[in-house]
């Protein structure tokens, strides 16, 4: 995949997860909190599902012999990310909630990066990384101000 397809893809993933608190927060005022975040995540799941149907490799599964707790980290984020935002979109609303989690993962994205944190290439800490997360940080601060 070239770079700039890369971007774009998720540039456009990103687009969508903006969209994912307001709209889960909307299914929560008909089915609850937890409902919403139950369906969200079945959706989710039914996605995912259709996509390795089609594109996955099934005998990639045997991997799984050698199972890791640390590979769960992923999946509990994702229902952590799911359930938070929903709730605390109807009281920060979609950009703060959304600028909060961007900042939180890019905290935790470099430092994962500098400590090579579950096998990604090491990359170091450096002045442009730096100011990159201090501008994300004071971009939510801004976005969060009432």
């Amino acid at each position: 995949m070239s770079r700039v397809l890369a971007v774009l893809i998720t540039l456009a993933a990103g687009f969508a997860v903006g969209l994912q608190p307001p709209s889960n927060a909307e299914m929560a005022r008909h089915v609850g909190d937890f409902g919403a975040a139950l369906m969200s995540v079945l959706f989710t799941l039914t996605v995912i599902v259709m996509v390795f149907l089609i594109f996955g490799d099934i005998g990639r599964l045997h991997g799984l012999s050698s199972f890791r707790p640390q590979w769960t980290v992923g999946g509990i984020s994702g229902a952590i990310v799911v359930t938070v935002a929903l709730v605390t979109v109807r009281t920060l609303g979609a950009a703060a909630v959304v600028a909060l989690l961007v900042a939180a993962q890019l905290i935790a994205s470099v430092t994962a990066d500098r400590l090579g944190w579950f096998g990604v290439h090491h990359v170091g800490l450096s002045a442009g990384r730096i100011a990159g997360v201090l501008l994300a940080v004071a971009g939510t601060v801004l976005v969060t101000r009432s």
